[in-house]
């Protein structure tokens, strides 16, 4: 029988021990036969949607891709190993497949670079919250059981020469079945990846594997790029009025559109917001991206969406500098795991627990630290400026974490990041008081900017990206753009603009009011907040700046 189609287990007696006895190739491969079958849970299950499970030509097709998978896995694995590397390499990609496996199956998460961006950029904080006691006991079952049997195998010794043939018999074997089982199944096969090609995050551990080294190769080519300048051309126009301009935007974590109470939702999220008479509600907003990573720096980047590249935002600067090119001074106050890159030209500050010993917790400051931060930073700067507030917001799983507890209002809440021991209700209700919390902290920024009589000041909120509740049996954020739910994809945005301000830049707030339920995009951002503060430049486009149509002819 060929090497490749048996796997041949010997035991032998040492040490007053009984140990299985393998070669390395033998070792490899029924560690990808091992992955393949309770790894890849989630890809078997979304690939077999649509299929009859009682056809024939269904389980043909699936042990060809079956062979695929394990085929494809065998070559790249065994080509990277030999005798005193087997078990450290097969030890590592456990452990890595243990952690996908993991949040796959239970979170429906995919496993594409946006998402190892995600990782990579991921603070100690934000890891901590997600060790969960599920995530241990899946790392015990699926980590440490592989783990203790990988290194009590005995390697068979061998010479170089039948080590050679060996290595070269079950590459030959390998690559025939691969290519047989291809054949077999290639329209069927293709097909189906064809019209799901997010199947491809599911694979695991290749998935993670060819997703990181995408991650890694895309953060050192921007380590050594120096950003080109955007917008140098910037300038504020005339304006009628002479107070100095201070726009505040906040950017959003997680929160989704469809539990914003001002978007209709059943429960009033937002109830101090819609006391405020001034709030202009935009309630159909698209984000750029589904997590963090991809949707902060493109929300800031000059190009939409739709021309959107990772390497560009990293290689050029963003709405930040053109505003400081303008003359502006621009500020970002994080409460989160940094701002992706698009802080780099301006000045930065991160929220230390320390200085809000009262708002914060385990390394983790409450949203309302960010308004006391803004308070100290209007004072510091009496002149024309932009202020980022980078919120903590619903970041998850840890929803109950994010608001201090007399906002807990919907209840039963889920008070523990391990989502699995919570039902969706209550998952829900942890969430909707995130929400009630961040109406909060909108609502003191507003008033902070009113008590600013020496200021025409304006506030803009507006979230990165949504997050799913169980809705479909996903969880968190980050699917793949193309398949996103619209829960993930659909985010609320908030403007408040003073008297004095919309006076002196010559805007009909009654008509931004009627064209609030109007499409609008993480593409208007950019153009709109040149819009509103009177900046022209070459990169400005009109067409994107949702205010435009209800300005003054003669105003800029």
């Amino acid at each position: 029988m060929p090497p490749l189609l048996s796997l041949p287990l010997k035991i032998v007696y040492t040490a007053g021990h009984y140990r299985p006895i393998l070669s390395t190739e033998q070792l490899v491969l029924w560690a990808v036969v091992i992955f393949s079958v309770f790894y890849n849970a989630p890809f078997w299950q979304q690939a077999l949607v649509g299929y009859d499970l009682l056809a024939v030509q269904t389980w043909l097709t699936f042990a060809n891709m079956f062979l695929v998978m394990t085929c494809i896995h065998f070559l790249v694995f065994v080509s990277l190993v030999i005798r005193t590397l087997v078990k450290p390499l097969l030890t590592l990609l456990f452990l890595i497949a243990a952690f996908v496996s993991y949040f796959t199956t239970y979170y429906g998460t995919y496993f594409d670079t946006s998402m190892l961006d995600n990782v990579l950029q991921t603070d100690t904080n934000e890891a901590r919250e997600l060790l969960t006691a599920g995530l241990l006991i899946h790392l015990a079952i699926f980590f440490g059981l592989p783990t203790l049997i990988i290194w009590r195998v005995k390697i068979a010794p061998s010479t170089w020469k039948k080590a050679v043939l060996r290595r070269s018999a079950y590459y030959l074997a390998s690559t025939t079945i691969l290519l047989l089982a291809i054949v077999l199944s290639y329209q069927e096969v293709s097909s189906l990846m064809r019209n799901n090609k997010e199947l491809r995050y599911l694979v695991t551990p290749g998935n993670y594997i060819v997703s990181m080294a995408q991650a890694v190769f895309s953060q050192h080519a921007s380590a050594n790029t120096v950003r080109s300048p955007v917008g140098e051309d910037a300038r504020i126009s005339s304006q009628v009025g002479d107070k100095p301009t201070l726009l505040v935007i906040v950017v959003g974590e997680t929160a989704r559109a469809v539990n914003w109470g001002l978007n209709g939702y059943e429960r009033q999220t937002t109830p101090k917001l819609a006391q405020q008479p001034d709030v202009i509600n935009f309630s159909d907003v698209t984000a750029c991206g589904t997590s963090t990573a991809a949707s902060l720096p493109c929300m800031f980047s000059l190009p939409g969406r739709a021309d959107y590249v990772k390497f560009y935002a990293q290689q050029h600067e963003s709405l930040l500098d053109v505003l400081a090119h303008a003359g502006l001074e621009v500020t970002w106050l994080d409460n989160q795991s940094g701002c992706k890159g698009v802080c780099e030209g301006v000045t930065t500050k991160a929220l230390s627990p320390e200085d809000y010993a009262s708002l914060c917790q385990d390394g983790r400051c409450l949203d309302e630290a960010l308004v006391q931060a803004l308070t100290m930073q209007i004072s510091s700067t009496p002149t024309d400026q932009v202020i980022v507030l980078h919120q903590l917001g619903n970041h998850g799983p840890s929803y109950y974490q994010r608001y201090p507890a007399d906002y807990e209002r919907f209840v039963p809440a889920c008070t523990t990041a391990d989502l699995a021991k919570c039902s969706r209700d209550a998952i829900t209700n942890s969430y909707d008081n995130a929400i009630l919390y961040t109406d909060t902290v909108l609502n003191q920024v507003i008033e902070t900017l009113k008590r600013q009589d020496d200021y025409a000041a304006a506030m803009i909120y507006l979230s990165d990206h949504g997050e799913s509740l169980g809705e479909k049996g996903l969880y968190l954020h980050g699917i793949p753009y193309a398949i996103a739910p619209d829960e993930q994809t659909h985010v609320p945005m908030v403007w408040w603009l003073s008297s004095t301000f919309s006076q002196q830049q010559g805007l009909d707030t009654d008509c931004l009011h009627q064209i609030s339920d109007k499409a609008a995009s993480h593409d208007n951002l950019f153009h709109s907040v040149l819009g509103l503060l009177g900046v022209s430049s070459t990169v400005y486009q009109q067409e994107q700046d949702i205010s435009q149509t209800c300005r003054q002819p003669n105003s800029s």
